[in-house]
């Protein structure tokens, strides 16, 4: 079942996004060569508890730290440690935070200093994948017409959509129907209405498209060891398109 959120619903859901939307400056301001990905969980962790909510992440199904760090042909779930960040490196920070006992959850890729020709277009494609799938998003668009368009711009720049790992819904709980594929066919799947809220999240590889997980039963990597990357928003539907709730207004 999809569950529509109440306009007071919303308004918590807000807050987590904002909360999530500032953590994420403070690791671009924080990311450099020499830091730690552990530095970076703490950081996140304590901006998260000062703004009166708590990491989405901390012990969730066992998880347990507070937020997701990835490095290259790390694609998600990625552990944080005492593994430096390199200058030429790529991360992927996925963060959630829950307000009021409601969640936002947002992932980016940020470039560790000078980066590739390769990875810059990699951050450049998926994130443009991500908002040629959300400036779909408004009410009656069947949600596989938003997966067909992530594909597409995926396929279309030559890189590899993974598919075992989708987008959700998100509300009271950090997981919650529809499940949203990052590939599909158009003209399918539910209808969105006004109140759906959505967690939407293309990971791509510049290889083959097949992952493996690691001996913690976390850390998702590329079969191929090629660079990937992770964006993500969590959008409202709204009466007359969507409302991204965990990008910054400044």
């Amino acid at each position: 079942m999809i569950i529509c959120k109440s306009e007071t619903e919303l308004g918590f859901m807000r807050e987590a996004g904002r909360i999530v939307a500032e953590t994420h400056r403070l690791m671009v301001q924080s990311i450099e060569p020499g830091i730690t990905t552990g530095e970076l969980d703490q950081i996140a962790d304590k901006y998260i508890r000062s703004q009166g909510a708590v990491p989405s992440f901390k012990d969730y199904n066992g998880f347990p730290y507070s937020i997701c760090a990835s490095v290259n042909e790390e694609l998600v779930h990625g552990f944080p440690g005492k593994r430096k960040l390199n200058e030429g490196d790529i991360i992927s920070l996925d963060i959630g935070a829950e307000y009021r006992g409601y969640h936002g959850d947002s992932a980016w890729t940020y470039p560790v200093g000078e980066i590739s020709d390769e990875a810059k277009k990699l951050l450049e494609v998926t994130e443009g994948s991500l908002f040629a799938g959300l400036e779909l998003v408004k009410p009656d668009v069947r949600l596989f017409t938003i997966s067909h368009a992530i594909q597409r711009y995926i396929e279309d720049a030559g890189f590899s959509v993974v598919r075992e790992y989708v987008g959700h819904g998100i509300g009271a709980n950090l997981h919650e129907e529809p499940q949203i594929p990052n590939y599909g066919i158009p003209d399918r799947g539910p209808r969105l209405k006004p109140g759906m809220v959505l967690a939407i999240e293309p990971m791509v590889n510049v290889g083959k498209r097949y992952v493996r997980t690691l001996e913690d039963n976390w850390t998702v990597v590329t079969v191929d060891g090629s660079l990937c990357a992770h964006f993500e928003h969590t959008v409202a539907v709204t009466a007359d398109g969507m409302e991204i709730l965990t990008k910054l207004d400044v």
